[in-house]
């Protein structure tokens, strides 16, 4: 049995054998490098998909903007935009993709996930990842070589001080002797999801993590993948990928390949993600960076057509009336 599997955030994102949909902040289509992301405007469309019945919301970790990489990632340090989103809605999940545990250390990024997780009312995804910046290793001094070691480190410390009182932790980054870290989750963890591989075993991930997030493929690549992650995880543990995609104003337009993601109309988009479900995956977050038409005309088709194919788990609510 899953751990998470009452938690508020897991419970509304996953479920086996289905599909749920999310968004990538920022809620906009722009080109360049740099996003608006007028606060008003992100919360007003948050509330809009929150609505509209998208399971997520989800914001990047990029510690430095690299201007050869090509996007700053996210504007905002993600913890305190997560909490400042958290504030302005009430049961949409929200996650990170994903926070580099390598650059941050275990205590501090521990006591940020648990104080969101409280904050959120139990709504925090955990993605984790080990970087893929070059430049932001030196900048930290911290050995791009020792990455895949740095992420086993953070994360089972992590899960040890969120579960533990007073814990006794020794690791090269850390000598924990004496004190608490506080708040604890309510659960005694947060839905902690391993990106891409991050310098680990399938088999590791499959150990200690709640779930995984892996790039987009081919749907038989990635139908192969999510079969052996199925067969290494002994209790229900959700595959989720991303997915950029431009959403044509004409419903049958065909698929386009972009570089990153494609163009299409709803219908080619619904036979996409009915593809993805068949072979297991169960839940994208959509980019809308590549998009020419303004966000909310997007979210709002998107919210219409395609998200009730794909709804997020919401449990009925009951009363007397339903017992007639």
């Amino acid at each position: 049995m899953n751990q998470f599997q009452n938690h508020k955030g897991f419970k509304r994102t996953f479920k086996e054998n289905k599909m749920t949909l999310g968004l990538m902040f920022p809620l906009e289509s722009y080109t360049g490098s740099f996003p608006e992301m007028n606060l008003e405007e992100q919360m007003r469309l948050a509330k809009m998909a929150e609505d509209y019945g998208f399971a997520s919301l989800f914001v990047r970790d990029a510690p430095l903007y690299d201007p050869n990489f090509g996007d700053v990632g996210g504007l905002y340090d993600p913890f305190m935009f997560l909490s400042y989103v958290a504030a302005h809605t009430k049961d949409i999940a929200l996650g990170t993709g994903s926070i580099v545990t390598t650059l941050r250390h275990p205590i501090h990024t521990a006591k940020s996930a648990a104080t969101l997780e409280s904050l959120s009312g139990g709504r925090f995804l955990f993605g984790a990842a080990s970087g893929d910046r070059p430049i932001e290793f030196p900048a930290f001094k911290t050995d791009i070589e020792n990455k895949g070691e740095l992420f086993r480190e953070s994360i089972e410390v992590m899960k040890q001080i969120w579960s533990e009182d007073f814990p006794k932790i020794h690791t090269e980054r850390m000598n924990l002797t004496e004190g608490d870290i506080v708040p604890k989750p309510e659960m005694s963890g947060v839905p902690v999801f391993g990106t891409g591989y991050s310098g680990q075993t399938m088999e590791w991930l499959a150990e200690h993590t709640d779930g995984w997030l892996f790039y987009p493929q081919d749907l038989q690549g990635q139908k192969k993948l999510i079969n052996q992650w199925r067969g290494r995880t002994e209790t229900f543990k959700p595959f989720a990928q991303p997915l950029a995609i431009e959403l044509s104003e004409r419903p049958g337009e065909v698929a386009k390949p972009l570089p990153i993601g494609f163009r299409s109309g709803r219908h080619f988009l619904i036979d996409y993600l009915n593809a993805y479900q068949e072979a297991g995956v169960n839940h994208v977050m959509i980019a809308l960076k590549q998009n020419s038409r303004p966000a909310e005309e997007v979210i709002q088709e998107l919210g219409e057509y395609v998200v009730p194919k794909f709804p997020a788990i919401i449990e009925p609510k009951y009363s007397f009336l339903n017992f007639k």
